[in-house]
């Protein structure tokens, strides 16, 4: 089972103060790694250092908004300086903005975009050249969607964006996999975090949900974390440029997700 440890690693994760990015966090930190948590809010950050430091492992937090793409490359910078190197980055952080495609706005597709894709692609290729540049290995786990490989209505955006995830992750598999730089992403299903509590709340939705999942529920944060562990860790040394889709089965089934 040491092939799955992370001792003496640092995962960095974005819009790691909570959901599927703590999921990831406190996942990563249970199998040994020091964490470096990178989202918007201050006081979210400190809750979730908090909550992390039980682990007794190194937690560092920065606050900052993914959407500011161009400063990307300058905060990594003051990361690598404070923690002497990254070993694995997990590109958590997202939104999107919801609408009929004919009404979607240019601030909206620009938000979804940037946020979902090209802060992904900035941070990717941080992360990329320093690896490169000291010839040591390295770890990425992008995180895709069920609307990598599917849609559903009113989601233009953001379907957009998390198919270029799933080709942004290949592409980049192939051109750093001549430095052991593994690139692969997961694809959650639905789940249950603050963030979809409205769906989850939801009867007819919840009822809907779990009579279309294959195993019958919602997936929790904690069920990422595991796929984010295996990813990141030896076990995975042979895996480049796959999606793994942790979704109780649901993209297996005949019909539309929505």
């Amino acid at each position: 089972m040491e092939q799955f440890r992370l001792n003496n690693k640092i995962s960095l994760i974005t819009g790691g103060s909570r959901g599927i990015g703590f999921g990831i966090a406190s996942a990563l930190a249970a199998a040994g790694s020091d964490i470096v948590l990178v989202a918007r809010t201050e006081a979210q950050l400190e809750h979730a250092k908090e909550k992390l430091s039980r682990s007794k492992h190194k937690i560092w937090t920065y606050p900052y908004d993914m959407n500011n793409v161009d400063g990307i490359h300058d905060i990594y910078a003051g990361i690598l300086a404070d923690t002497g190197g990254i070993d694995v980055l997990v590109n958590n952080a997202g939104g999107t903005r919801r609408g009929p495609a004919e009404s979607i706005t240019a601030e909206d597709w620009n938000f979804v975009i940037n946020l979902n894709l090209s802060a992904v692609f900035a941070l990717c290729q941080a992360f990329g050249k320093e690896r490169i540049k000291n010839g040591k290995k390295g770890k990425i786990i992008n995180i895709a969607s069920l609307m990598s490989d599917t849609v559903r209505e009113d989601n233009a955006p953001y379907a957009a964006s998390k198919g270029g995830i799933r080709q942004l992750t290949k592409a980049l598999a192939v051109d750093w996999a001549k430095y052991d730089i593994n690139v692969n992403a997961i694809g959650p299903g639905f789940i249950r975090t603050e963030l979809t509590r409205p769906l989850w709340e939801d009867e007819m939705f919840d009822s809907w949900l779990k009579r279309k999942t294959p195993q019958g529920r919602w997936g929790n944060p904690s069920d990422i974390g595991s796929a984010a562990v295996f990813l990141a860790s030896p076990a995975s040394d042979y895996i480049t440029g796959q999606i793994l889709y942790v979704d109780g089965g649901l993209l297996s089934t005949f019909g539309p997700v929505y």
